[in-house]
């Protein structure tokens, strides 16, 4: 089952929305997932600092002991740390050896990512969803048919600096996959397939390619069934494997390009009746870019 959702915003207009309108998206795939959520939203960043979303106990101790040089803010289970780019090794390395016990769900200049166990309702309103704004986010609900119910499970998963990905499907290469990736600077979190999706991707946009191109090279690598939906600093993509076993379609205006696992996903977006709404094609890679 589970169910994926994605809104790139093309008008600045609507950027203030961008949180209401996924969460609203993401509470319409509870159906399809009810066992944990997630979402990465882009919002502002400053090219000069990093952010990490961080996920444990006791978060705003680090904050203090790390000093002037960050910034933070909590949301429920984690919180936003915001630190030079400078820095960024001496504070990975601080984390490591003074708080194993905290996850990174998310790093870059504009990514916030957020996931935990529960209905998609009430992880969005644990993390204050509606109020975030930004120029595009995508979402996940999960339901663990093959592992336990555990955040760690939860999607979305970033391998990359801003950059994040959810699967619906399954893999059926994902460990050798794993051990052709580890050695080239990978490291995964999880057990889950989906990881090692995003973990592709990383490895091949780190090797030059762009997004899409990275998204074209999976359909040769990856065996199974999968659809992918894909974020970036700058960029959303859509990719459905050549079979394309699981629903998907999108709809695209003026003001946005939409996706959703059912077209109920997508009903109550503004101006959703003068869209072009379609279903994407298999092994035909969308995308689109800010400029």
């Amino acid at each position: 089952m589970c169910g994926i959702v994605g809104l790139f915003l093309k008008s600045p207009a609507l950027e203030p929305q961008l949180g209401a309108l996924l969460a609203d998206m993401l509470e319409v795939m509870t159906g399809r997932g009810p066992d944990s959520a997630g979402f990465a939203v882009y919002g502002a960043g400053d090219p000069g600092r990093l952010k990490l979303t961080l996920r444990g106990g006791d978060l705003t101790m680090i904050a203090q002991a790390l000093g002037d040089v960050a910034s933070a803010e909590v949301r429920d289970t984690h919180m936003v740390l915001s630190v030079p780019r400078q820095d960024e090794e001496r504070v990975g390395a601080w984390l490591a050896a003074n708080r194993p016990d905290v996850v990174v769900t998310g790093a870059g200049q504009r990514i916030e990512l957020y996931k935990e166990v529960g209905l998609p309702a009430q992880v969005a309103r644990r993390f204050g969803l509606d109020s975030m704004s930004g120029t595009h986010g995508i979402g996940h609900t999960r339901m663990a048919t093959e592992s336990a119910v555990t955040t760690d499970g939860a999607h979305p998963f970033s391998t990359g600096q801003d950059q994040c990905l959810v699967h619906n499907g399954s893999l059926s290469n994902h460990r050798s996959l794993r051990r052709m990736l580890e050695p080239q600077g990978i490291r995964f979190a999880t057990d889950n397939d989906s990881e090692v999706a995003a973990g592709y991707l990383t490895w091949k946009m780190r090797e030059g390619a762009s997004l899409a191109q990275a998204l074209e090279a999976s359909l040769d690598d990856l065996d199974g069934f999968f659809t992918f939906v894909v974020g970036t600093e700058s960029g959303f993509a859509v990719l459905r494997d050549p079979i394309s076993c699981k629903p998907a379609v999108m709809a695209e205006t003026d003001d946005y390009v939409a996706f959703g696992s059912e077209y109920r996903a997508l009903a109550g977006l503004p101006g959703i009746e003068g869209a072009r709404v379609f279903e994407p094609e298999p092994a035909r890679v969308y995308a689109w870019e800010r400029h």
